[in-house]
């Protein structure tokens, strides 16, 4: 154990395959897709009427009434996630030194819960009828703000957007944080909802990033496949617990991970298309690798990015081949849970961590045959033993944004 060393001592998870650590690692070991038909989305007759919904949220239950009847979902979500990590860490907020915990969680737009109505009301010029509380509810750094008042962290406390990369890259300043001594404790992590609006539907739908299998929702996302077509937009959040190795060690924790390794880096190569060569996030890895202080050939697995599109799975192969002879074994997460934006990565980095724990790596979901044009080991179908000592998780998003993290065993 080293001063470089972060430790990942608390994990909370709320995604479509379900709420909590252990009910989403079990769906995301099924296999199946959790894309469904969405009826606020075919309620307003949308081009794309699907996506992958958390199951049974019912924030009342969860939070209570009185805390969450002043949140939008993507809010109320990261802090079941929250609350669930600080008791997986075996922390005690009421008795913490609130001043050297910090909170940084990724959210790419929020969800709009409380938008779309307001603009409806705008229109209409229905000025009276607004919400106090809009602003508060839909201005995304509510996230960081509602945890922090949550659980009394009196520490830095923002919100980053970096697009898809969101989640990844609050890790990684959280992380930062950390080692440069300015806290001792970070909950970070990321946290979106984007099914809620039917802005998000239609605009990616425009620009043709969408799947529309609208004949087998469940069928739709399908990473790395020939015969993919686009992404499932879904929902969800994850926070981890990131702690000063001695920190942790003085109280007795004991590390899911440790997060060695991060880097993040700007392609400036196109608004909202990938370099076709990988070399961006190829870049970002081997500085991922570098800050780790380990090489390619120690990787022992691959949670990728893995959307679906066709031009950014075809990048990101290519970007994986740049830095690996072979790559390890890859999956995608999202063809279980969909695309949750902001979330994706924060959620994509603890299903590496639970891949570390359990020694097994979760399947892709939906994939048949391999496109010709990517020369990867995708695992497919059912989850594969492997001993993992180290493992990758890539994150990319529209303006050329690319985080990779490295998490390695206790």
């Amino acid at each position: 154990m080293t001063q470089h060393d972060v430790a990942v001592t608390g994990m909370g998870l709320v995604t479509p395959a379900g709420i909590g650590t252990n009910a989403t690692w079990s769906g995301l070991c099924a296999g199946w897709s959790t894309a469904t038909i969405d009826p606020a989305m075919a309620e307003v007759d949308l081009p794309v009427a699907f996506s992958c919904r958390v199951p049974g949220f019912d924030p009342d239950q969860l939070l209570g009434r009185r805390t969450a009847w002043r949140m939008d979902r993507f809010t109320q979500m990261a802090l079941v996630a929250v609350r669930e990590a600080v008791c997986d860490a075996g922390l005690q907020p009421d008795s913490w030194d609130g001043t050297r915990v910090g909170v940084v969680l990724g959210v790419a737009a929020s969800s709009n819960d409380t938008g779309m109505p307001t603009f409806r009301k705008l229109h209409d010029r229905a000025y009276r009828s607004l919400s106090p509380t809009a602003i508060a509810r839909l201005s995304p750094n509510m996230a960081a703000g509602e945890v922090s008042l949550d659980v009394r962290a009196l520490g830095p406390s923002f919100v980053v957007s970096t697009a898809c990369a969101s989640g990844t890259t609050a890790l990684g300043v959280a992380r930062d944080l950390v080692r440069s001594g300015t806290c001792d404790i970070v909950l970070a992590g990321g946290s979106e909802s984007p099914c809620t609006s039917p802005f998000a539907a239609a605009a990616f739908h425009r620009m043709g990033a969408l799947s529309t299998r609208h004949d087998d929702p469940g069928s739709a996302s399908r990473p790395f496949d020939a015969d993919r077509d686009g992404f499932v937009l879904g929902e969800g959040a994850a926070v981890l617990v990131l702690e000063n190795a001695r920190h942790a060690r003085a109280r007795g924790a004991r590390p899911h991970a440790y997060l060695s390794g991060y880097a993040a880096n700007a392609e400036a190569h196109h608004p909202t298309i990938p370099r076709p060569d990988g070399e961006g996030l190829a870049r970002c890895l081997a500085t991922a690798l570098t800050d780790a202080r380990i090489g390619p050939e120690a990787i022992d697995h691959i949670n990728t990015h893995g959307t679906a599109t066709r031009l950014n799975d075809e990048a990101e192969a290519r970007a994986l081949h740049r830095v690996f002879h072979r790559p390890p074994p890859v999956t995608s997460i999202k063809s279980v849970i969909g695309h949750s934006l902001g979330a994706a990565g924060a959620i994509e980095a603890a299903a590496s961590i639970l891949s570390l724990t359990h020694q097994h790596i979760p399947p892709t979901a939906n994939h048949d045959t391999l496109d010709p044009a990517i020369d990867l080991d995708v695992v497919a179908k059912v989850p594969r033993p492997a001993r993992l000592r180290a493992v990758v998780s890539t994150s990319a998003g529209f303006g050329g944004q690319n985080a990779v993290v490295v998490l390695t065993a206790p």
